[in-house]
């Protein structure tokens, strides 16, 4: 089908805005988990096991810019379908292991060694989402692609998360409270579980709150 030059930019940048949340999030998850042991920081840990199941469903998500791009309107393939369905699953395993961790921390009382890495992390983190959303919002907007408007506010989720490591990071680096690393994590806990639950909805073919199937195209 043809498609207007104009069109064929957006999708171009929708593209390449994909690729970079993929390659963005395996680096984060990468630095993040080891910063993470290094320290002895839990929520900056969890931060980079979330960074790294993103990116899984990040690949669901190029696929998806594919398909509405050569196929506006066609039905979920199962590559986005089974990306979805392994993200929901390891965002329920991502609540699991934070959730025990947390509580194996507060009855211990441990404490990370330090937590700069997660305020510097953080910022970088919420600098990149702030940006991502503001172009897949223009993108989706100039397209009129309900699809791709709906990525883009699945990405305020990462931003949130990514407040939450800086809230943490910087209470714990200010006032030295013990147990505030062990609440971030929990707090990463609760957002996952929404994740998950997205993610699972996503796959069935339900609209939920942050994305919404479909697209109409220029």
């Amino acid at each position: 089908m043809y498609l207007p030059p104009h069109a064929n930019r957006w999708y171009l940048l929708a593209f390449w805005l994909a690729v970079l949340t993929i390659v963005y999030n395996l680096l984060e998850g990468l630095i993040s988990v080891w910063f993470g042991l290094a320290d002895e920081s839990l929520t900056l840990f969890g931060f980079g096991l979330d960074s790294f199941i993103e990116m899984i469903s990040g690949m669901g998500i190029l696929a998806m810019v594919l398909r509405i791009w050569r196929h506006p309107g066609a039905p979920k393939g199962r590559f986005e379908k089974t990306a979805l369905q392994i993200t929901g699953t390891g965002f329920y395993g991502l609540v699991v292991i934070l959730s025990l961790m947390a509580i194996y921390n507060l009855a211990t009382q441990h404490k990370p060694e330090t937590t700069l890495a997660g305020v510097i992390i953080a910022i970088i983190s919420i600098s990149l989402m702030w940006a991502l959303i503001h172009y897949k919002t223009q993108a989706g907007m100039a397209l009129g692609s309900e699809a791709i408007l709906a990525d883009a506010k699945c990405a305020r989720v990462c931003m949130y998360m990514s407040g939450l490591l800086l809230a943490s990071s910087l209470i714990y680096a200010v006032s030295g409270i013990w147990f505030v690393d062990s609440l971030g994590a929990l707090g990463l806990a609760y957002l996952s579980f929404t994740e998950g639950r997205e993610a699972f909805a996503k796959a069935n073919g339900a609209e939920c709150s942050c994305h919404v199937e479909g697209t109409s195209h220029v």
